[in-house]
């Protein structure tokens, strides 16, 4: 291994699925070493849940594999998935296990609590969002009404980063970013507001402190077991879409697209966003800025759902058929259709795998980009910029092709992987140097990475898949577009 260049710091991933840590060389980006530790998902139907105390462990085995050199950083942040509810006891111990970002339970919960506040508009002009299943306020309002003993044994609540974090230092600390996606922080005051939590049946006394941007956390402290050094610096953390902004060093108006598990469409922001639709959530960044964004689960996992089915390779796709397939299998946003389900219109005698897969991407591309659109509008904008391709899906030949063919812009696929990892490495290294983060990220280049010139707009599949949702699916139409179903 190399002499590094510079100080060392920590960037990690709290995920879904696991836990990834990245010790990065401060002065040239570089990454000296790494590690990564799965995490437990449990649950049917609905229901996603994780036990915190094994996003704890993930994260003494991630950094363990990272030998060394995460034994010598000088700063370390933590970045998790957003929204999950995490319910402690008075001794920091998990109540019950946390509901994640993706558990959908609390739908019914989330149209009462949008009705009780006077309506979408009010919550947008409110905290940003219209808050749907996977805000944390509505999975709060669920656990109250379906198990009121775990609620009442609550003495904290926390996101999935904060209770890391905490962890770490011992100190109740959360950020802006993650905050905004709680349904219960207000961008107007940068505070919780009193009335939300009060409609949801929760004390602030039980939330964290919001701390500033630029501000540190607090130190490592001595904890067994643990390979980081005490008296490391611990930087806020934030969300993982806030922590990916900053992986990427994101200006204004510049259009990020992440093909994950997770489809998510979002840029950074001078100005708050309200969209009363609901299509697009208002979230603060981890910058004192904003990063408007829109979200939904029929992404990566749902094309590779059609593919099984199809018993097709993800990118054996055909072109050149007329049939319209909109693989709105989850119903957790963009488009909002909890009790919905997706629509295939216009078999015919020549219909084969290929084509019905390729229009598979077709519909959830089109539904992406039909979300980025209202995610700039009122943005400066950067209308020659490349499209960002991040996430999984981003590496896919049909997937990087599909968004070319329909969006008419370039896209830039960067090189760099683990962004929510590197934007927490950021962070940290922002805490040293006293740089602004997106700052640090662009010093490295992360967004450096093979580019694909622009191609005419396919403007035949647009406007099949937008007829289908006018005519043939009035009830997709609404939905796609934000409008709450009665």
């Amino acid at each position: 291994m190399s002499v590094p260049e510079g100080p060392l710091v920590v960037g990690v991933d709290s995920s879904t699925q696991s836990t990834k840590a990245l010790v990065v060389d401060v002065a040239t980006g570089r990454v000296v070493a790494s590690g990564q530790a799965p995490h437990t998902v449990t649950g049917r139907g609905g229901a996603r849940e994780s036990d915190p105390e094994d996003w704890w462990a993930a994260l003494a085995d991630a950094l363990g594999q990272c030998g060394a050199p995460a034994r010598r950083a000088a700063a370390v942040s933590v970045a998790g998935q957003q929204h999950g509810l995490v319910t402690l006891d008075g001794q920091g111990r998990p109540v019950r296990p946390a509901m994640l970002w993706n558990d959908v339970r609390s739908a019914t919960q989330a149209e009462r609590l949008i009705e009780h506040l006077g309506g979408p508009k009010a919550w947008a002009e409110r905290t940003g969002s219209v808050p749907g299943p996977a805000f944390t306020v509505t999975k709060w309002a669920w656990l109250r009404e379906h198990e009121p003993e775990a609620a009442a044994a609550s003495r904290a609540v926390r996101l999935p980063h904060d209770f890391l974090t905490e962890r770490l230092t011992g100190r109740a600390v959360t950020d802006r970013g993650d905050a905004s996606g709680t349904g219960w922080w207000t961008p107007a005051t940068g505070a919780y507001d009193v009335e939300i939590l009060g409609l949801a049946g929760l004390s602030p006394t039980l939330l964290p402190e919001v701390a500033d941007p630029f501000e540190t956390a607090g130190t490592v402290r001595d904890l067994p077991g643990l390979p980081l050094p005490a008296g490391a610096l611990v930087a806020p953390g934030t969300g993982d879409n806030a922590a990916a902004a900053l992986g990427l060093g994101l200006t204004t108006g510049q259009p990020v697209l992440s093909l994950g598990t997770s489809g998510t469409v979002y840029t950074t922001s001078p100005h708050p966003s309200a969209d009363p639709t609901g299509t697009v959530a208002g979230f603060a960044d981890a910058r004192g800025r904003w990063l408007p964004l829109a979200c939904t689960l029929n992404c990566t996992q749902a094309v590779d759902r059609i593919a099984a089915l199809l018993g097709r390779d993800r990118d054996a796709v055909e072109a050149g058929g007329r049939e319209v397939l909109l693989p709105f299998l989850d119903g957790e946003r963009t488009p909002q259709l909890p009790h919905a389900s997706g629509l295939l219109y216009g078999l015919r005698h020549d219909t084969t795998p290929g084509r019905l897969l390729q229009a598979a991407y077709d519909g959830a591309v089109y539904a992406l980009l039909d979300a980025l659109k209202r995610v700039l509008a009122g943005t400066p904008g950067q209308d020659d910029a490349p499209l960002l391709l991040i996430g999984g899906g981003a590496q896919g030949a049909a997937w990087r092709e599909t968004v070319r063919r329909l969006s008419g812009r370039a896209v830039q696929v960067p090189a760099a992987r683990e962004l929510v990892a590197i934007g927490a490495a950021a962070q940290a290294a922002a805490v040293l140097t006293g740089e602004d983060p997106a700052a640090v990220a662009r010093r490295w280049g992360t967004a450096d990475g093979p580019s694909y010139d622009p191609v005419p707009v396919d403007r035949a599949a647009l406007d099949r898949i937008g007829t289908v949702l006018t005519d043939g699916g009035p009830l997709l139409h609404r939905q796609l577009h934000g409008e709450h179903p009665a």
